[in-house]
């Protein structure tokens, strides 16, 4: 199986050791922990060895006049599924992100608390990932920062029963509107990076928006109830990489 085939597997099954025989359960913290995944196997050598992963800190940037992100998500059936490493919404239906490299749907999104990238040093409560594949597998994500302050309506309704049993889907009600979860200021920053979790799979595209969203300290926290702790890998390297905005 090749490498974006794998990470998208991962991404897609919610069960990162599934998509590789034998391959060692993982943690945040701990024996098993982020500074461990390169050891764990050599399946995960990337974690260790690759130069382009992520999360980053988003310090030092380009203005390069970036065009608006065409993105077009429509109404959809959700199934959350607790994974042990986040909450993380499956979606069906016809959701589009648009980019240089072609079209990608919509295939998933989920939660880090606290955030993974970081904006000049800044850590926010928490960060959502929206997670795209094109046909050939190749992965875009749209990272949005939460900061914490109002109740976010549209969490709300997703996390209403949001599921404390792991590998057990939780479909909800009724459809849902993944766009109430973008900020209405879609400026944005641009850089190529990897998976934050075991592969570490490199070559995934990032576009991380610029204005955060609120979610109430209520909110956090009940995603952090069901989580067992952290879950952000700490940031990696920038090494050679441009970060545009």
């Amino acid at each position: 199986m090749k490498i974006r085939n794998i990470a998208l597997f991962v991404l897609l099954s919610g069960a990162a050791t599934a998509a590789l025989a034998g391959a060692p359960h993982w943690e945040y913290k701990g024996k098993h922990g982020a500074e461990h995944w390169g050891d764990l196997t050599s399946a995960f050598s990337t974690c260790k060895n690759g130069v382009n992963q992520s999360p980053i800190d988003i310090s030092s940037t380009i203005d390069a006049n970036l065009p608006a992100l065409d993105i077009r998500y429509q109404a959809s059936n959700v199934s959350l599924l607790n994974n042990g490493h986040t909450i993380q919404a499956n979606i069906a239906g016809k959701n589009t992100f648009k980019n240089d490299a072609g079209q990608f749907d919509l295939k998933q999104f989920h939660f880090h608390s606290p955030s993974e990238n970081t904006v000049n040093g800044k850590s926010y409560p928490l960060e959502m990932h929206f997670v795209h594949s094109d046909e050939s597998g190749n992965l875009a994500v749209i990272g949005v920062m939460f900061e914490q302050g109002n109740e976010n309506q549209a969490l709300a309704g997703l996390w209403q029963d949001m599921p404390a049993e792991k590998h057990k889907p939780v479909p909800l009600a009724g459809r849902f509107e993944s766009k109430q979860l973008l900020p209405k200021n879609k400026d944005y920053f641009r850089f190529n990076g990897s998976l934050t979790t075991p592969p570490c799979s490199e070559g995934v595209r990032w576009f991380v928006m610029q204005e955060p969203l609120q979610a109430s300290s209520t909110q956090i926290e009940k995603f952090r109830s069901v989580m067992p702790g952290d879950t952000n890998r700490p940031v990696q390297s920038v090494n050679a990489r441009v970060v545009l905005r």
